[in-house]
């Protein structure tokens, strides 16, 4: 039997955009690995009638219910009563629960106030879900047909209430699970990768293959439903190796996180170093490698030479240089590079030179033009990287930086740099 989820968030907070559900994409995202489908998010204030209104509404469309929220002390903490009276059960006291909450706060070395065991009243004949996270307890139910889980808000409880709760609970209920992988690629959008693959994905059925815009590229996920997670992954294996056969040079890989990630691995597994000449992305190429954890192993420095007595002065630009075809030119970018190369003692150094914006520089090179430079031993490569004259200055900034780091992805991989 397919399942059909509906998620109900509850908090007032959430409709302000004070926060943001981050919940539901989590549970979502849970829920499809057991092959669950979500096709409605609901988010209601704390109004017990506007709750009641939408579990109803729900109960009607999904057999599956999971809300998040109004589990708490306060009065505004009402999911419970509200979907209790919707499925026509009794709230009950639950006296483990209560001294789970009396002995929390007994660690914490704080008096329990008498609000506090309004979170261990719960719908009768429910499973109590264990909150070893916080003070509110989670509940699951089934009635007419519809199965009730109430998990609480905080983003940190939820997420393990979902994992180790909720999760035991649900894989009773599925009858296989849905897999997917994701091909990340780098410098191609939505529509072109879509016009490279329409007849692939037109095609299949299962897997599907869908486009998903991202700022760096195009993500293309391989969505496969089976008995078995094994099963899954078989069906998407020879999808996976046709779309990186029509991608070619665009796919950076896999199931990974960033194109950092993947540059930061290339480095370690060849056991190279690697510095940054910065002037337009002012340390944005060092940055997005040194925010990843291990990045020290093979990062050694970085130069943000902004202005030309910097790139004289630290990076050994020659003067002529700057002096003949300015700081935003082929020639000064090599010149960045192999500064830094030399000057940090690194095997590859990555430079970039341009206009960010939001005016021309000095010499009429228009906005959004970069220079980037990778050095290496006997060897340097300049590429310019155009973002368009209309494109925002921390756009220009960032794709630059990003362009700068596919480089080293491509010189480590036998990639053509251009």
């Amino acid at each position: 039997m397919s399942h059909t989820a509906e998620l109900i968030a509850v908090g007032t907070e959430l409709l302000l955009g004070n926060i943001a559900n981050t919940d539901a994409q989590m549970i979502s995202q849970g829920l499809s690995q057991l092959g669950i489908n979500v096709y409605y998010h609901t988010v209601v204030g704390d109004n017990p009638q506007r709750v009641r209104q939408a579990v109803d509404i729900a109960r009607g469309r999904a057999d599956i219910l999971i809300t998040t929220g109004g589990l708490g002390p306060t009065c505004d903490d009402l999911t419970k009563v509200a979907v209790a009276q919707a499925f026509g059960k009794e709230l009950v006291y639950h006296e483990p629960s209560a001294q789970r909450i009396r002995e929390r706060f007994a660690a914490r070395g704080t008096p329990v106030t008498e609000n506090n065991f309004q979170q261990a009243m719960v719908p009768e004949g429910c499973t109590v879900l264990d909150n070893d996270w916080g003070t509110a307890p989670g509940v699951a139910f089934a009635s007419g047909g519809t199965h009730v889980l109430m998990l609480p808000g905080p983003p940190r409880e939820c997420e393990k209430m979902f994992r180790h709760r909720a999760l035991p609970y649900l894989q009773k209920l599925s009858d296989g699970v849905i897999a997917s992988r994701t091909v990340k690629t780098f410098g191609i959008g939505e529509s072109a990768a879509e016009a490279l693959l329409r007849d692939l994905m037109n095609a299949l059925h299962n897997p599907t293959l869908a486009p998903y815009a991202k700022p760096t590229g195009t993500e293309l996920r391989i969505t496969a439903h089976a008995p078995t997670r094994e099963e899954a992954l078989r069906l998407i294996a020879p999808v996976e190796e046709q779309v990186k056969a029509i991608l070619k040079d665009k796919v950076i890989g896999v199931d990974v996180d960033s194109l950092e990630e993947v540059c930061l691995r290339l480095l370690k597994d060849r056991g190279l170093t690697v510095g940054t000449a910065e002037s337009c992305t002012g340390g944005l190429m060092a940055k997005l490698l040194t925010d990843l954890p291990g990045s020290s192993a093979v990062f050694r420095g970085g130069v943000v030479s902004y202005t030309d007595a910097v790139k004289r002065g630290l990076l050994g630009v020659p003067e002529d240089l700057l002096a003949q075809y300015g700081a935003v030119s082929p020639q000064v970018a090599q010149a960045m590079a192999q500064g830094a190369r030399a000057a940090l003692g690194c095997d590859l150094a990555l430079a970039a030179t341009g206009v960010a914006g939001p005016d021309p520089d000095d010499r009429g090179n228009p906005i959004g033009l970069v220079y980037l430079a990778l050095a290496w031993e006997g060897g340097c490569q300049v590429v310019p990287f155009r973002a368009g004259t209309q494109a925002e200055r921390e756009r220009v900034r960032r794709m630059a930086a990003w362009t700068g780091l596919d480089l080293i992805r491509r010189h480590l991989t036998g990639l053509p740099l251009a």
